[in-house]
């Protein structure tokens, strides 16, 4: 497995499709230009509604979407592996998938995966979210093979639930993707925390594209996007802004750190409490 360049697409995406496809493009450019053999963009890359309802609205079919057909162009124009973190697909009349799509270097879907657990909250902070209302829950985890190894798709408040990824490790992933749009209440107390955790406990890199700012809708999300090392170090980091950060990526330190410390194949059975 050879070493290769990622990429984090940072945005502050809005309720403006065409727009938000525009901004995402120019900075998916900029990645490449600066070496960047994959890239990836955070969760909500096309659209950070007011609310559900107005998601639902302003969102399409996978067959319709017009986001699909430009990054999928895109990355074929460019030659480089593009994981689009989620967009919001219409699965029915009265909800979408929070659905994250990886593209190879020929404009090809290589792979879709739904955003398993939803984000029901009541924060301190007043803010509540109740993401189950308007988006149908996926129920597969998913892994594909890169030119650098396998990696595991995840969107945001997956990032909550380590058995996902402990599942994805055992698969033989060595990247593990998180796109998100965590919230500026959480993001200050666990993002970073949790992104090193599961890159640590997996022996994996951690790629984390995040949307960070004050959108138009009255939303503020931390920002932050992260690429983790297998044994935890911050590779790179963004701070709140759009824009791009870059990492080289060695997929042999996944194997070195799983040699160090060799939990995968250490997990035993065990009665419940």
């Amino acid at each position: 497995m050879s070493a290769f360049r990622a990429a984090c697409v940072q945005l502050r995406s809005s309720d403006d499709v065409s727009e938000n496809i525009r901004v995402a493009s120019d900075l998916i450019r900029e990645a490449k230009a600066k070496g960047a053999d994959f890239v990836a963009t955070p969760e909500n890359t096309t659209l950070m509604a007011p609310d559900g309802g107005a998601k639902l609205e302003r969102s399409f079919p996978e067959d319709t979407d017009p986001a699909l057909p430009a990054f999928r162009a895109l990355a074929e124009e460019l030659g480089i592996w593009l994981l689009i973190g989620s967009l919001a697909i219409k699965v029915d009349a009265t909800k979408t998938a929070n659905r994250s799509f990886l593209i190879d270097p020929k404009g090809r879907i290589a792979a879709r995966y739904d955003k398993i657990h939803l984000f029901d909250v009541d924060l301190p902070s007043g803010e509540t979210y109740r993401e189950s209302n308007t988006v149908a829950g996926g129920g597969r985890a998913v892994a594909a093979d890169l030119p650098w190894g396998r990696i595991g798709l995840t969107v945001c408040y997956d990032l909550r639930f380590p058995q996902l990824y402990r599942a994805l490790a055992q698969n033989g992933a060595v990247l593990l993707s998180v796109p998100s749009a965590f919230t500026e209440t959480t993001g200050k107390a666990h993002w970073h925390v949790l992104l090193r955790a599961r890159a640590i406990e997996n022996g994996a890199f951690v790629i984390a594209p995040a949307q960070g700012g004050l959108h138009a809708n009255g939303r503020a999300t931390y920002g932050h996007s992260l690429i983790v090392a297998p044994w935890g170090e911050i590779l790179a980091e963004a701070g709140t802004e759009p824009g791009v950060i870059v990492a080289e990526i060695d997929p042999a330190l996944a194997d070195a750190a799983r040699s160090r410390v060799p939990n995968l194949h250490h997990d035993r059975a065990f009665e419940g409490p």
